[in-house]
């Protein structure tokens, strides 16, 4: 049949856009044609200039070194960061001890009855599983710890993001200013930052909770301030009649009208803390992420996912009860529950306390250590090598680094560092203004200016193989699930394991299978990615207008033209957001590839931290920032851009 066209305005789309690629690249090659002769003439050679880097090893070293010397006698370590360190310490303790208290039977209780409350008896009855299979895996103790670390850091991490949210949700121009500082924390990598914290607070949970802060703040400050500024123009017009104040408005007007933006802060901020409940284990955080950390340490898989699963289980709980809490209104019947319900929950505390059945019994435990080594055990032996025809995992992991990695790391490290910068000019431009190339084309610059060129192009080879195998995985799931319910729902609770799972319990497999190495790097990389490119692009192609594909159908497309023609042009915002998301995660879990072999930036991250060298780890870490930077320039839209684009 004839090519299909859609009946919207897009129709004229290609061709304008078509002209403004021209124009910007005609534009940007006119450019390079009187730069680049002028810097090969200044600066000969592929490799980034040594005249143009600057060595800040020395004053980070001076900074480490002033700071070991004055912690113990300096009057702000000694009244300042002293004080929050001993209230961090307090506050955990006390949440933990009360965690012990209410006993196994007296949490799970509450816990179903929150769930109750705000969700109903199916939630409450998942929840009430949850903690009994915490329970049930022998890590009743750790679970509490781990509860104990992120109720305070996630209660931290609400006042401080509210309070940002605020200021930057009144004021545009503090909006302005906080957006670097918010994207800076949110792509540092964990590892990063984990030593100037360490540095000041010591090995201890008072850094594991402000490391989990600084991680966790940002999406409850953006989502505060978005809640703000979007609050309803004309209900605050009438409040404002009112002869209210400005205090009165905000609490009365625009704080409840951002109720669901400030409940959806707080479920992305309770994710973003459960995932670093592993990384803040490295610095004395205790609770499940330590055992995983020891596990990863030994390669033993049945202990890694036996402290996996409960966190895997508390996030999915607290995920389900925020996002039901959001769409709850309330009602009075439901008070008479809740009354009835507490008074039920604590007869159950108080029961289990006297009948000396607080803590969990050993009895009931039910050890899966042993009978997953051995499925690993065997896998390995029968997967790893030899397999006849295919080749084992090994072979894989082999082909992989030689035919994909090897080739495009030497591809990067072999063009003119000019020539990267007009690439990452010529991709961002495109795709955004010249706003957004300038950032882009800074940010690489500045990586090569901290004297970490080669290293940076190195993490960069591994993020581009990885989002691709990511893309190609994702977007094929992510189409079979928007055309499929049934493949949808399959899919769902897959996903959440996946995308809930620490980062850590990734690398414990996938170096059983596939060695120690880049490629393990790469696996445990796409693993964690594609949940949300899956998630992401389903959404996008399942919210295309039914009109367009009615008219479609009426014209006689077949399902496959309807997908290639109407569905993905029309989706396009939410396959770059997926594109986006995609390249943002796989990069995290690239760095932590650096334990496992994964070299390049994210070795010097974590030899950093195991050396206390904050040069060599603060520098690898700015350069991951400004990488991060330069793929999302490329990779998302601006605003102004998309609408045009819409």
């Amino acid at each position: 049949m004839a090519t299909l066209t859609v009946p919207t305005s897009r129709t004229a789309l290609p061709g304008v856009l078509k002209h403004q690629a021209v124009a910007k690249l005609t534009l940007l090659t006119l450019t390079a044609a009187i730069l680049v002769p002028l810097a090969h003439a200044r600066w000969t050679g592929g490799a980034w200039p040594d005249a143009l880097t600057v060595d800040v090893s020395e004053p980070l070293t001076r900074t480490s070194d002033w700071i070991i010397d004055n912690r113990d006698s300096h009057p702000l370590f000694l009244y300042f960061f002293g004080h929050v360190s001993n209230a961090v310490v307090v506050s955990v303790r006390a949440v933990y001890l009360l965690l012990l208290a209410a006993g196994w039977a007296g949490v799970t209780a509450v816990g179903a009855l929150i769930a109750w409350r705000v969700a109903g008896v199916r939630l409450a009855l998942g929840t009430a599983a949850a903690f009994l299979t915490c329970g049930l895996l022998g890590m009743w103790i750790p679970t509490m710890q781990t509860l104990a670390l992120m109720v305070v850091a996630v209660l931290a991490s609400v006042v401080v993001g509210v309070l940002l949210g605020l200021a930057g949700g009144l004021s545009p121009r503090t909006d302005r200013a906080l957006r670097p500082v918010l994207d800076t924390m949110q792509v540092l990598p964990a590892f990063a930052y984990l030593l100037p914290v360490v540095l000041v607070f010591g090995i201890g949970v008072p850094a594991a909770v402000l490391a989990t802060v600084v991680y966790a703040a940002p999406p409850m400050a953006r989502l505060t301030a978005l809640g703000l500024r979007g609050a309803d123009k004309e209900v605050l017009e009438a409040v404002e009649s009112l002869g209210t104040t400005a205090r009165q408005r905000l609490l009365t007007a625009r704080i409840p009208l951002a109720r669901k933006e400030l409940l959806l802060g707080l479920n992305q901020t309770i994710m973003m803390a459960l995932s670093m409940a592993v990384i803040a284990s490295v610095i004395g955080g205790g609770g499940l992420g330590d055992r995983v950390y020891q596990a990863l340490a030994s390669v033993d898989v049945g202990v890694a996912l036996a402290a996996g699963i409960p966190i895997v289980l508390i996030a999915v709980v607290l995920d389900r009860v925020t996002g039901a809490a959001g769409e709850q209104r309330g009602g009075d019947g439901r008070k008479a529950i809740w009354a009835y319900g507490a008074v039920g929950a604590l007869v159950i505390a108080l029961a289990a306390r006297f009948a000396g059945r607080a803590d969990w019994p050993d009895a009931w435990t039910v050890a899966i250590a042993e009978p997953v080594n051995r499925a690993v055990d065997w896998m390995t032996a029968h997967l790893y090598s030899g397999v006849p025809v295919i080749g084992g995992t090994a072979d894989w992991a082999a082909h992989f680094t030689t035919w994909v990695l090897d080739p495009v790391r030497d591809g990067l490290q072999w063009l003119p560092w000019w020539s990267v910068l007009l690439i990452v000019a010529a991709l961002a431009w495109l795709i955004g203004t010249w706003r957004t190339a300038l950032t882009a084309v800074l940010a690489m610059a500045a990586i090569g200016v901290l004297g970490v060129w080669d290293s940076s192009l190195d993490t960069l080879s591994q993020v581009l193989a990885a989002v691709a195998v990511t893309l190609v995985l994702g977007f094929a799931t992510g189409i079979a699930a928007a055309r499929s319910d049934r493949v949808e729902r399959l899919l769902r609770p897959v996903l959440d394991v996946f995308q809930t799972m620490p980062q850590f319990v990734y690398l414990i497999p996938v170096v059983a299978l596939f060695g120690v190495g880049r490629a393990p790097a790469v696996a445990a990389a796409v693993v964690y990615a594609l949940p949300a490119v899956v998630r992401i692009t389903a959404q996008g192609l399942r919210q295309v207008d039914p009109a367009a594909l009615e008219s479609s159908s009426s014209l006689g497309a077949t399902t496959w033209q309807q997908l290639r023609q109407v569905q993905l042009p029309l989706a396009r915002p939410a396959l770059l957001l997926a594109l986006n998301q995609g390249v943002v995660l796989v990069l995290a879990v690239v760095i932590i590839g650096g334990l496992v072999g994964g070299g390049a930036l994210g070795y010097d991250v974590v030899f950093g931290l195991a050396q206390g060298d904050l040069a060599t780890g603060l520098v690898a870490g700015a350069a991951i920032v400004c990488l991060g930077l330069m793929l999302d320039r490329v990779t998302q839209p601006t605003e102004r851009r998309a609408k045009k684009g819409a």
